[in-house]
Formats: structure tokens, sequence, C-alpha cells
């Protein structure tokens, strides 16, 4: 395309994600210098190529995703964030935080506030945490309870039936195997095969205490699969959704992982026409990685209508996940140097 329909097309974006109503040619005038005709016509051109559409015969136009993908790929100016907003997303971040989990939670909110959008956030730290412990706790007759403490901060318990009572003995064994064999070892080691071998060290107690180590097992692959959703009110009241369609969402928002486990790779954006099986139409999610030790720790994300402020908004959850990374490494070497 010649550099006018480029910069009609990029006018069209700007002025529908301001007013929500379909854009004429007049409109675009203030932004490009042709007349209304030549506009028209090339706003006709740029519908033929399917970048536009038009609601109404009479009406103006909008974008299609496809006008929206070359505009944030192609056309679109980011708004740099001035020293006053870095502060404003800095008060709005907490000086200490107990988990990494509290600090990402805190950004999520934090942006759902900004940008009146939901966020997501799928924590990948799972891949890179050590055990930091594990205890088994009885609760009942032949009923017990596995605690799983990560060096992220991540809490896990799991209710396990067995098909016996476990005596003092048992228990102190799987104890200190555990101490011996699982605390500071990365969870992404707990492969099923390296769960047969430890199984397999126990011994004689490997036919009483296997249900305990596979309960475990599961354990590390449900917090592999974590996935939190916030600010999902923003949705509902947003005029570009149907309600039903939000309603489904909310009710299986764990199906997201499978989208987001594919965007750990720098900053995404994603039009609901482009995502198979995602229930909100004429949607937007955009996500950007985090970091922790160098590797990718999670993803922060956005999910808003496709007309949402791209060049206001990318600024904001980019600079968040920079927050993040940094204050996840400062925390650390500040244990390290204790």
């Amino acid at each position: 395309m010649d550099d006018r329909k480029l910069k009609i097309l990029s006018a069209v974006v700007d002025e529908y994600i301001v007013t929500g109503e379909p854009v004429g040619s007049k409109a675009i005038m203030a932004h490009v210098k042709a007349s209304s005709a030549t506009i028209r016509n090339e706003m006709a051109e740029l519908e033929k190529q399917g970048f536009l559409e038009q609601p109404h015969t009479s009406a103006g136009r909008v974008p299609t995703y496809k006008g929206y993908r070359l505009y944030v790929d192609k056309l679109m100016e980011q708004d740099p964030l001035s020293e006053e907003e870095k502060k404003q997303l800095d008060s709005m971040l907490p000086d200490d935080f107990i988990t990494e989990k509290d600090l990402v939670e805190s950004a999520s909110l934090a942006l759902a506030d900004l940008t009146k959008c939901a966020t997501v956030v799928a924590n990948s730290t799972p891949k890179f945490s050590l055990i930091s412990k594990v205890e088994v706790i009885p609760t009942g007759k032949r009923m017990y309870v596995i605690l799983m403490i990560t060096s992220s901060g991540e809490i896990k318990n799991k209710v396990c039936r067995l098909e016996f009572d476990l005596t003092h003995e048992q228990l102190e064994f799987f104890d200190n195997f555990v101490k011996q064999n699982l605390s500071g070892i990365p969870l992404s080691e707990l492969t099923d095969a390296n769960i047969e071998k430890l199984t397999e060290a126990m011994g004689t107690y490997m036919m009483t205490l296997s249900p305990l180590v596979s309960e475990l097992l599961k354990m590390t692959k449900e917090l592999d699969r974590d996935v939190m959703v916030k600010g999902q009110k923003n949705l509902l009241t947003c005029k570009d959704f149907d309600q039903t369609e939000i309603i489904t969402f909310m009710e299986n928002e764990k199906e997201l992982m499978d989208f987001i486990d594919s965007t750990f790779s720098g900053l995404n954006v994603k039009f609901s026409p482009e995502t198979d099986g995602f229930v909100i139409h004429n949607s937007s999610i955009i996500t950007a990685p985090f970091s922790k030790g160098g590797k990718t720790a999670g993803t922060l994300g956005l999910i808003g209508p496709m007309r949402i402020d791209y060049a206001k908004f990318i600024p904001y959850l980019e600079y968040f996940t920079s927050r993040i990374t940094d204050m996840i490494t400062e925390r650390d070497e500040t244990d390290d140097d204790k």
C-alpha cells in the first residue's frame, strides 16, 4: 500500500479507538491532506483489501482485525511514558512483598484499574521454582494431607486417601526421604521417570509410600498450569461485548493457558479471529513476559475489545513486566547478600 492509504488506515483506527463510532471521510481530513472524495475512494479501496468494513451503507467505516493487525505491527506510534507516569505506576506496586505472586497480583490489579480491561497472569515459575518443603499431615483414618511449599512462595495441599494407616515410623521415613531427595530440587525435574526412580529408592517402604509420591507429582503438574484473571467486571460493562460470552469465558478461564503457553517469548498481540476457541468475539489479548534469574517466569496480559488504546496500554504493560522483573531480581540479590 502507498503512504496515503497507510495514513488513512492509521487515522481510522485512531479515531475509532476514541469514539467507537464508524469513521467518515471528514474526520480523516484532519489527519490526511486530501479531499473528502479522495479519502472516500481510498477508504473504499482499503475495504476491498479487507482492512476496513462498513457496518451500514450510509455509515463510515471501522477497522477489521486485519486492519488492526497492520496497525499494531507497522503503523502504531506508542506513547512513551513520562517520568511522572512512571512514578504513578511505581506507586501502584508494593514497596515490599512476601511472595512473587503478591507482587504480580498487585501489578495485575493496577493494570486492570488503569486500562478498564481484564488482566491475566500465567505463572511459569514452577518450571524454575525449587521445592522448599513437603509435609504429610494425618487428618483422619487413612486420610492424609500433603503440603508443598516452593521457593516462589506457592503453597499447595492435596488430600490423599490410602488403603491403610501409616505408622509413625513410615511417616518419619517419608519425612527424612523428602528432605534428602526432594528439598531444593527444581519442580521441572519431577518428571514421571524421576519419580519412578525415587519410588524404587524407597526399598521396602515403596508399596506403602508410593501413593504419596504420586500425589506429589500431580501437585507439581497443577502448579504448572496456574492462571489468574482479574478485572472481569470491566468486560461485563464493556458495550463491545456480548455478556453471555463474558460469562462463558469467566467459567472457563483455565482454557486461556493453552493460548498463553505460546506467548512467553516477548510482547504478543492476538485478536479473537486469530485464536481458535476463544469465546469472546471482537476482543484482543496483549501479553508480555516477566523474568526471574534470567529466565521467563510468567506472563502478564490484557484482555479487552479490539478497539483498545494500544499505543497507550502497551507501554503500561511493558513497564509493569519490566518492574516485576527488576523487583524480583533486587529481592533475590538482597536475599543472597543476607
